[in-house]
């Protein structure tokens, strides 16, 4: 199967592939969450971004991934993220890892046919819960196998173990990386424990170092996230650094405008379809007029169905059928 187009699915979604399809943001967090013995073998000015999702579509709404190569000793390998974002954790999330390495491998032997051995694929899990999880990082943890026979069956199934990173163990002080890598796993972690407005996401420290485009996103997913407005407005005003504010306030406005746009296109495509269902409904209306005048009553069945139809053309011909047919069954003969 070959990986899925990649898409922004939901804020959450947006913000890491953002921030983390950055090799310089990437080559931060993964240096400081990966083992200190693997990552001094790797060649970190090697590491390049692949396309494509390897996601099933059924948790496309609450995870994200990335796929990286890079070369460990000189060799091709992969570096595999899988960004979770729901508010519990998966029990089998170790089989959907190796599914995904699957569909990862099969990949790789598409474009390299002549390939006889397989990368290796070391498979990395940010969970932004804010609780910790208990499932073992271990694959063949998942499987039950009978007492006594463990060392006759495990030299037949699949094993690797996954590195976790939970954010709920992290102190938002203790988090690694670029400005930019920082700020957006605090802002993840500060997400669930609903403190988006707190000083460790307003860090101005970090804040200025972003570029504006940056900037601009990581205050849009805050925004996104079904805050107090007038709250995060009240926020931006409390930046002291002259740039931060100018620039905060610069997207305050911005921000304030696509609202009231949005609320004016809601509006008007509101009446738009209000006129085009009581237009409907007029239509309807006649069809039904039209036909109990001539023939008395109009059968309950049909009459449902005349309301069902939504097409105007449809219901402009029903109304000429209506007037002209010379029976009710000549009419339901043109539904």
């Amino acid at each position: 199967m070959p990986p899925r187009k990649a898409t922004i699915h939901h804020p959450h979604d947006k913000l890491v592939k953002s921030t983390f399809s950055d090799p310089e943001n990437a080559r931060a967090f993964l240096h400081a969450h990966l083992p200190s013995k693997l990552a001094r073998r790797m060649d970190w000015n090697s590491l390049t971004l692949l396309s494509g999702s390897f996601i099933d579509p059924e948790f496309a709404a609450t995870s994200s991934d990335l796929l990286f190569t890079v070369k460990i000793d000189g060799q091709p390998a992969f570096l595999y993220i899988l960004f979770e974002h729901q508010n519990q954790e998966d029990p089998l999330i170790g089989l959907r890892l190796l599914t995904y390495m699957v569909r990862i491998w099969n990949d790789h032997l598409r474009n390299n046919p002549g390939a006889t051995k397989l990368a290796p694929i070391l498979p990395l899990v940010l969970a932004q819960d804010n609780k910790p999880w208990k499932s073992s990082t271990r694959f063949a943890d998942l499987i039950d196998i009978p007492e006594g026979a463990g060392e006759d069956i495990k030299k037949h199934i699949p094993d690797f173990e996954f590195q976790l990173v939970e954010l709920y163990h992290m102190p938002f002080n203790k988090i690694l990386g670029t400005p930019m890598g920082i700020l957006t796993l605090r802002a993840l972690k500060a997400e669930k424990l609903q403190a988006l407005l707190d000083d460790a996401v307003w860090d101005e420290s970090l804040l200025i170092q972003l570029p504006s485009a940056s900037f601009e996103m990581l205050m849009r997913y805050i925004l996104d996230r079904d805050l107090d407005k007038p709250a995060f407005r009240r926020r931006l005003k409390t930046l002291h650094n002259p740039k931060l504010s100018k620039n905060a306030m610069s997207l305050a406005e911005q921000f304030r405008q696509e609202g009231r746009e949005e609320t004016r296109s809601l509006a008007e495509q509101f009446r738009q379809e209000g006129r085009q269902e009581g237009l409907i409904f007029s239509q309807q209306q006649a069809i039904l007029e039209a036909l109990e005048i001539r023939f008395q009553r109009v059968p309950e069945g049909l009459r449902e169905e005349i309301e069902s139809i939504t097409d105007s053309k449809k219901l402009t011909h029903l109304h000429r059928a209506a007037i002209t047919c010379v029976d009710i069954e000549s009419f339901a003969a043109e539904l």
